[in-house]
Parts: C-alpha cells; structure tokens; sequence
C-alpha cells in the first residue's frame, strides 16, 4: 500500500505538436525577421485586414448574433501551475523584480497567438478582422487600497515576444501609470474630458463613436488609447486573493476575449499508483466571442496554453515560427 504522506510531483504530459526546446535557457536564438507589412486593400481597418478567404458560415454569424453579447462562450478550467509558480521564483531569484504569474500568463498567451492566430481576430462592421499587432488591455490600481483610483493600460505586443519581452513592456507601461497619484493615462485623460459634457451631448457622442466603429473610421488617437479594442483583456484576481469571474466581453470595441484568473492553492490528489500528488493549481474563467473561430480552435488554444503553463521555460526563447492568419 502507498504511503499516505508521500508527496510526489505529477510527470509533466508531451504535447507532440510543439517541439521540445531542450535546454532553452543555455542558448540564445535569433529573432524572425519581420513581416512585410501588408499593402492595405478595400475593407481593410486601420487596426486590421478583411479576413476575405474564410468560411461562408463564419462570415454569416455576426449577421445571426450582431452584439458580442449574443455570441459569448464561457469556460472555466483549473491549470496545474506547479511548474510555473517554481519559474517564477526562480525568475524573481534571477533579479526580475516582481515577476509574477500574470507575466507568465501573458507570455503563454502571446505564444499560443504565434502560432493559432485565429485567436487574434476581432468582429466590427459585421465583418471579421485579422489584427495588426497584439494588443493586451488591463486595469490596475495605482496602490492596492480601496479608495485607489483604477486605470485602464494597453501593452502592444510582438508574436514572437519572449516571457522577458512581455515582463518588461509590461512593467513599463504599469510602472508609467502607478508613477502618480493622479489619472493620467491616456485613457483617463480621454474619458474626463468627456465626461464633463451634458448627458444628451454624451449619449450622442457614444452614439456616434458606435457609428464610426461600424464603419471603421475612428481615428487612431482614439484607437490607441481605448481599452475596449484590443486582442484580449485579463483580470487577476489572484492578486486580491480571490476566485476568478465571469466577466462580460464589452458590445462597444473588438475585445474578443476576456480572462480571469484566482489565487493559487493546493490540490491533493491520487495518481493512478494510488499515491497521494501535491499539485498547485489555478482557476481560470474565459469569456470567449465564438464568432472569430470555433470551439475546435479554442479547445486547441487552451491546451496549449496549459501545455506552456507546464513548461514555462519555453517562453524564454522566441519561436521558431510565426503563422499568419488567412487571407
């Protein structure tokens, strides 16, 4: 009979689709070269390009489910983190100060773009779009206090960024916000001036910037400082010590997927010698746009994603390969 207070770490599972970077941190690789940017053709928006060669069906839903409200897909998993709260420390031992799993998470979740990037799709106008870059939105507290002011951040993002590049945009752009003690994001600036007009001349302003998303022509300015367009935005309420939510995606912008994550605990398990396994787990909620691609494509995603949180030093190099969505 096994011993009751053994503990043993689960054998990591083989995921054949990705090769195995042995040794990842002993060797440097080398960059991708960048892409040709694409020349812009009809239909295509200034933060995207026209999916053109995609399924009759998919081109057909957003006409079925015109607010990303209709088409919201809700999942919710527990990822085994062991071996990513074990990168973490040992990150913050090589002196990245305030490493943390949010880090982590955005580096795996870049790296899944990399490689399905259906993922990075956005729906405006009833037409589906390919997005020209990675954009990740946030809010944050400038200090963790009830009374503290939120702020909204976007990180823009590159698919072969590296767990690294990830840490340092994003605690640049963090560190940049919690500098004052005053809102003074962009975002902020943005929505004050705002909101001191009347309420019938914002709703007709709100209106009217519906009117310019459809069609495509909100100018850029707004576009770079706006957190509801974007590739994905993450919540961790890990960080308040509590469970993960299902948060709603927003009917306003091109936010296809939103994500929350809970604090880390314990599981205590049986493996199948009958021995007791001391695994570290998270919750995790995803509210998911099933208009962009199907439940095929996304189970795909969050397997590799959980394959990434398993084998977290994957992330230190870039990788081999970037695929670019359809035409």
């Amino acid at each position: 009979m096994a011993d009751e207070n053994k503990m043993i770490r689960p054998a990591a599972p083989t995921f054949p689709e990705i090769p195995d970077a042995q040794h990842a941190v002993e060797a440097a690789q080398p960059r991708l070269p960048r892409p040709v940017p694409r020349k812009k053709r009809h239909g295509d928006r200034k933060e995207g390009r026209l999916l053109r060669t995609i399924y009759p069906m998919n081109k057909f839903m957003p006409f079925i489910m015109p607010e990303r409200s209709d088409a919201c897909n809700t999942y919710a998993d527990e990822l085994d983190v062991t071996e990513t709260d074990l990168f973490c420390k040992e990150m913050i031992r090589k002196g990245y100060e305030n490493f943390s799993f949010l880090h982590l998470m955005v580096a795996a979740y870049v790296r899944v773009v990399s490689q399905k990037p259906g993922l990075n799709r956005f729906i405006s106008g009833q037409r589906i779009y390919s997005r020209n870059n990675i954009e990740m939105t946030m809010t944050v507290k400038k200090t963790m206090s009830a009374d503290s002011p939120d702020t909204c951040i976007k990180v823009i993002l590159e698919p072969d960024d590296t767990v690294i590049d990830v840490y340092q945009k994003l605690n640049a752009v963090i560190e940049a916000n919690k500098a004052t003690s005053d809102l003074d994001s962009d975002f902020d600036k943005t929505a004050e001036k705002l909101s001191k007009t009347p309420r019938f001349i914002l709703r007709n302003v709100v209106k009217l910037l519906n009117w310019l998303d459809y069609h495509g022509w909100l100018p850029q300015a707004l576009l770079d400082v706006s957190p509801f367009h974007g590739s994905m935005i993450i919540t961790d309420m890990g960080s308040l010590r509590l469970g993960p939510v299902y948060h709603h995606i927003y009917n306003f912008g091109t936010l296809p997927v939103f994500i929350a994550f809970g604090a880390k605990r314990h599981s205590y398990e049986l493996d199948r010698h009958g021995e007791f396994v001391d695994r570290k787990v998270a919750d995790f909620k995803f509210v998911l746009d099933e208009r962009i691609v199907d439940g095929h494509y996304y189970a795909a995603f969050l397997n590799r994603l959980r394959y990434y949180f398993e084998h977290p030093e994957l992330l230190e190099l870039p990788p081999e390969t970037v695929i670019e969505d359809v035409d």
